[in-house]
């Protein structure tokens, strides 16, 4: 008889009676839907944003148990066996607390607040310590266990743009199961199983209440969050790539070689060359960005 090992693996389905109504009332989601299949959360939501606009507003969220075009920054490809990831895309509508769109601009500031939220659940439910890698990656242990990536959505009745914001995180792979060497997941870097349920609720819930602050802010990373300490800060401070040397590999084969110094008001990465050329980078210019030395992060 084949015994069904998903539970002890952490691969049960994910526990619907938590993540209702109840749950998105409590954490300020307009909507959560989880499906069992989709090609890819972030592709699906850009529609429904477009053709549903009414039905999903700011703070609404689609997970999908399985996803079999899951994709990455430059369409690289992402997969994994089922119940061993989360797959969770959120739909936002920026507004200040007066009603007023933040400035698109500012917009690339969200994939950092995610990260930072994702930073926060993996601590808080799993006792894992993480940290940024520039630009979307985050990573336990120098090795990859998430990545968030943005899309643009068209914006409700004439409105500026919406955002879909997704997160594929690596939650039970085992290590036979990973699609690069550079990547792990929860389970093996805890050493036990992870409740994929309670790690989604987490990130939701943090990822929820940062938004909001930021939204308070009007979409400015250097203004100070209510009673805390500005959003640009807080990344600057989890990024494990500054103050490194990097190689940052740039469309049509350039590359630039220097020490990452900081992000600037946008969320750029700053880099001086060893012989004192500053450049600064922004996400969508870079193929990859290495360690000087080798590496992944």
């Amino acid at each position: 008889m084949e015994l069904d090992t998903s539970a002890a693996e952490g691969r049960a389905p994910l526990d619907r009676s938590r993540l209702g109504a109840d749950f998105a009332a409590r954490a300020g989601l307009s909507r959560i839907e989880i499906v069992e299949e989709l090609g890819s959360t972030n592709d699906e939501l850009v529609l429904l944003a477009e053709t549903q606009p009414d039905e999903w507003g700011d703070l609404a969220v689609l997970v999908a148990e399985r996803q079999t075009r899951g994709h990455g920054r430059l369409h690289r490809p992402w997969e994994s066996p089922v119940g061993a990831s989360l797959a969770v895309s959120i739909l936002l509508r920026p507004h200040n607390p007066d009603g007023r769109p933040l400035p698109t601009q500012s917009y690339s500031w969200i994939s950092p607040l995610a990260a930072l939220a994702l930073r926060e659940a993996l601590a808080q439910v799993v006792g894992l310590e993480s940290a940024l890698k520039w630009p979307n990656d985050v990573v336990v242990g120098g090795l990859k266990i998430s990545g968030i990536l943005a899309h643009l959505a068209p914006g409700a009745h004439g409105e500026p743009p919406a955002v879909v914001l997704g997160a594929g995180i690596n939650v039970s792979l085992r290590e036979d199961e990973l699609p690069v060497p550079t990547a792990t997941s929860a389970s093996l870097a805890a050493g036990r199983p992870v409740d994929r349920t309670g790690l989604l609720a987490a990130y939701l819930e943090d990822f929820a209440r940062r938004y909001r602050a930021f939204c308070a802010a009007d979409g400015n990373a250097e203004t100070p969050f209510a009673g805390g300490r500005s959003l640009l800060s807080q990344v600057q401070d989890a990024t494990i790539t500054l103050g490194r040397r990097v190689r940052v590999e740039l469309p049509g084969g350039r590359r630039l070689v220097g020490r990452a110094t900081g992000l600037d008001s946008h969320g750029a990465l700053q880099v001086v060359e060893d012989d004192g050329g500053r450049h600064t980078v922004g996400a969508g210019d870079v193929v990859h960005l290495r360690p000087a030395d080798g590496g992944y992060a």
